[in-house]
C-alpha cells in the first residue's frame, strides 16, 4: 500500500551548484517544492513511511531531473533542512543511471511521461489534480495511487492534453488550492479511508 505524489516543476533548477547559487524563489520557486514534500511526508509528530514523493524539474541548466524519496528509518530528515536535501541529491546525480544518493532518495535524468509510465507498469492507480475534475470525495481510490500535480505554472499545455485522455481528473473541492495544500487535502481523504 503506497500513495505517489508526482510533482512537476516546469523552471525549477536542475542542479546542486544552480540551487546554491541562488534563494529558492529565483530557484524556480523550489520554495513551492519543498512545502508540497513537507506537506507530503510529514506529520505533526511523525513521517509518512507510506509516501514516495516524485520531484520532476525541467528547468535549467540539465532537465529533466527526476527525484524519488521514499522516508525509511535509515534517512535522518528535518523540515528545515528540505532544500539542503534536494540540493545534495542534484549534485549526487550521475549520467546514465539512478543513483542511490541517501536511503530511499534516487535522483535520475527521466522524463515526467516516463515517471508515470513506469508507475503505470507498475499497476498504479493515476489521478490528475484538476479543478474541473470529479470532486475526490466521490472517487473510487485503489490501495496503491498516485496524484499528478504542478507548481503555479501547472502542467505543460502538450502533457496536459495527453494525460486529460489517460487519467481520471479530481478535485479537491470548490476553491482553488496551493500545491502543498492540495497534497494536505489529499491526504487526509486517504487517511479517513485507511488508504
Amino acid at each position: 500500500m503506497v500513495r505517489h505524489f508526482i510533482y512537476f516543476s516546469s523552471k525549477a533548477v536542475t542542479s546542486g551548484k544552480a540551487l546554491a547559487s541562488q534563494d529558492l524563489m529565483k530557484a524556480g520557486r523550489m520554495d513551492i517544492a519543498i512545502h508540497s514534500f513537507i506537506q507530503g511526508v510529514f506529520l505533526s509528530h511523525g513521517i509518512r513511511e507510506d509516501v514516495v514523493f516524485h520531484f520532476i524539474f525541467y528547468g535549467m541548466p540539465d532537465p529533466p531531473k527526476h527525484i524519488e524519496i521514499q522516508i525509511n528509518s535509515e534517512l535522518e530528515i528535518s523540515k528545515k533542512d528540505i532544500g539542503n536535501l534536494i540540493k545534495k541529491i542534484l549534485y549526487k546525480y550521475k549520467s546514465g543511471q539512478k543513483n542511490e544518493v541517501f536511503p530511499g532518495c534516487f535522483v535520475e535524468k527521466k522524463s515526467f511521461l516516463n515517471v508515470v509510465q513506469e508507475l503505470l507498469d507498475k499497476g498504479v492507480q493515476i489521478f490528475l489534480l484538476d479543478e474541473k475534475g470529479q470532486d475526490i470525495r466521490q472517487t473510487k481510490i485503489n490501495k496503491n495511487c498516485a496524484f499528478i500535480f504542478g507548481d503555479q505554472n501547472g502542467l505543460p499545455q502538450k502533457e496536459m492534453k495527453r494525460l486529460k485522455r489517460s487519467f481520471q481528473l479530481i478535485s479537491v473541492g470548490p476553491k482553488t488550492y496551493f500545491a502543498s495544500q492540495t497534497i494536505a487535502v489529499v491526504n487526509n481523504e486517504l487517511d479517513r479511508r485507511n488508504i
